[in-house]
């Protein structure tokens, strides 16, 4: 049976979380945004004169964001799955990260094919394999088993997720629309909705089932 998601309700629950955690997350974001400035604004000192240094930086401040980037999807999926977030989680996947590379390389060689191929197979293909980061952080699945992975987990919900996509890039857009301060806001809220989507798309949430009436009321009697 396949599963899916409503798209309000993820972002309900992504804004829900971000509040609750919102000075954690406004910390966690200037810190990753420092971490990974600071070799790039060091790399530009040594380009005129330093050439070699210049691309040793430039190689570093590269790795240091595919870290980060790592740890961001492990910290939301934290905050999903036991409603907590740490800081040292930032830097926690280190020892994945060939296979996101690899993963990420195979992702963007799938989408071109698919851009090549008329733009919209890549649009679908892009919406299809996109939990392959997640399965490689949270499954430690190998490149190619993440991506099968997640064209099955997204089978039947491709048109929930575009427009989920399209929602949170407004949402996003809106925060940065406010002297981009809202973004340490939306940024949060809309990682942590696509967290929980894919923890829906993988089964791993249950949906709360519906309150039983009482009999009373399912037999049409009224209690005096």
């Amino acid at each position: 049976m396949e599963t899916t998601f409503i798209p309000g309700e993820a972002i309900k629950f992504g804004w829900g979380k971000m509040k609750k955690h919102f000075w954690f997350f406004v910390g966690l974001l200037i810190l990753a945004w420092l971490i990974q400035v600071v070799p790039s604004g060091i790399a530009s000192i040594f380009k005129e004169k330093m050439f070699f240094i210049y691309v040793l930086f430039l190689v570093a401040a590269w790795i240091i964001q595919i870290i980060v980037k790592m740890g961001l999807i492990k910290i939301t999926l934290d905050v999903v799955d036991k409603d907590e977030a740490n800081l040292n989680t930032l830097f926690s996947c280190t020892q994945l990260l060939g296979k996101f590379i690899l993963g990420s390389i195979i992702y963007c060689l799938i989408v071109i094919a698919g851009l090549i191929l008329f733009i919209i197979p890549g649009i679908i293909w892009a919406i299809k394999y996109q939990f392959f980061a997640y399965l490689i952080i949270d499954k430690n699945m190998a490149p190619m088993e993440a991506i099968k992975k997640s064209g099955e987990m997204t089978a039947g919900n491709k048109g929930k997720l575009f427009w989920l996509g399209i929602l949170l890039a407004l949402i996003n857009i809106v925060g940065a629309l406010c002297l981009f301060i809202g973004l340490l806001a939306t940024i949060p809220a809309t990682m942590v909705a696509m967290a929980y989507v894919y923890r829906k798309l993988a089964g791993e949430l249950e949906t709360p089932a519906p309150t039983e009436l009482p009999e009373s009321v399912v037999t049409g009697q009224v209690a005096n």
